[in-house]
């Protein structure tokens, strides 16, 4: 800015000499073209752009003018004031710090949002302090402000999401699938699956599901789950019609409540709907069933090979019978170690590495 402005005014200074050296005649016609040039450019441009340099030069010109003449220049008195104002307060502002209280780090911001959206129930300033957080109750205030997050008694409940994954370990689900034979007899298998564990078991299977025979392999199931330690205490199942008044009955004498989906939303029993759809193409949608104890057989193994060897990822790659088990880590994998094991008849592969 220096150079420049130092630049410009010795330009003026030149023209200045030059100009006293000239004659009053030319001097007065230049000026007339001037200030017709001036009223053009006007017209063009509502508020001329002006650097600092220029500014200080019409202000250091300016007062070599009287103040009749200053009325025809753009830049008018109030102006030069309002520059005058701007250079003060530029040359007498320093760098200074945000007053009051210093911020919130941005990871202490990090961790107070965090346990917002993973506890929308209750306050946590006690649980920054066991972690060794120092905050003040305004300050976790003004971050969930900030981000739009509300106080934890008007925050929105639990997703279905967090809901199912807190009640998986009481939580089991049930629906019936249809399997064509080659004799085109429809048969019917009922199917109950944990969502905790993702374990499969085949109730029954029968071409007419009638209620008696609908309520008979709820009582078979309900023994079965008598000698767990974990007691069921909802079953999720469709408005089919096969499941009847006595069906549900049956559960609720040992505290299990049934919810019932709405129509013709699957997503609702999402879990039993997939593993419905893994049996018909891991399996069914593969072979030909001649009647019903061909296809009792079949899913036995089917279920067998499931609930003991499949791998699933809702339970880090482990199979339900054994969800808790964790398997040694191999770097390299030999193919001379590796074996494998055929199920129904060679349709499924089960493979196991060997010391």
């Amino acid at each position: 800015m220096t150079l420049s402005f130092l630049y410009r005014a010795f330009c003026r200074v030149l023209q200045l000499i030059r100009l006293i050296s000239r004659r009053d005649t030319d001097l007065a016609i230049e000026v007339v073209i001037l200030r017709h040039e001036v009223a053009v450019l006007r017209r063009q441009v509502h508020r001329p752009a002006l650097e600092p340099a220029d500014r200080a030069v019409l202000a250091g010109l300016a007062r070599l003018l009287t103040r009749q003449r200053l009325g025809h220049l753009f830049v008018q008195p109030a102006t030069l004031l309002r520059w005058h104002r701007d250079l003060v307060a530029k040359r007498w502002t320093y760098a200074h710090g945000r007053p009051g209280r210093p911020s919130i780090a941005e990871r202490t911001t990090a961790v107070v949002l965090r346990l917002a959206k993973e506890n929308p129930e209750w306050g946590y300033r006690g649980e920054l302090a066991t972690m060794g957080v120092v905050i003040a109750g305004s300050s976790v205030w003004a971050i969930l402000k900030r981000h739009g997050v509300d106080p934890s008694p008007r925050r929105s409940g639990p997703t279905w999401a967090e809901f199912l994954a807190a009640q998986a370990k009481g939580l089991m689900a049930c629906d019936f699938f249809y399997v064509d034979t080659v004799l085109l007899r429809r048969l019917y298998v009922l199917v109950f699956i944990h969502h905790d564990s993702r374990f499969v078991r085949i109730a029954g299977i029968t071409s007419n599901p009638v209620a008696s025979w609908v309520t008979q392999q709820a009582r078979n199931i309900s023994m079965e789950l008598a000698d767990q330690a974990n007691a069921i205490k909802f079953l999720i199942r469709d408005s089919d019609t096969k499941f009847t008044a006595s069906f549900d009955a049956v559960f609720a004498a040992d505290g299990t409540r049934v919810i019932t989906t709405p129509v013709r939303a699957p997503r609702a029993n999402a879990i039993c709907e997939r593993v419905i759809g893994t049996i018909r193409r891991e399996c069914l949608d593969r072979m030909l069933i001649l009647g019903r104890r061909h296809l009792e057989a079949v899913l036995a193994e089917y279920v067998e090979h499931y609930n003991a060897h499949r791998p699933h990822r809702s339970l880090s790659q482990r199979p339900p019978a054994d969800s808790d088990a964790t398997s040694a880590t191999i770097g390299d994998a030999d193919a001379a170690r590796l074996r494998r094991a055929d199920r129904l008849g060679g349709l499924i592969h089960e493979y196991r590495m060997v010391a």
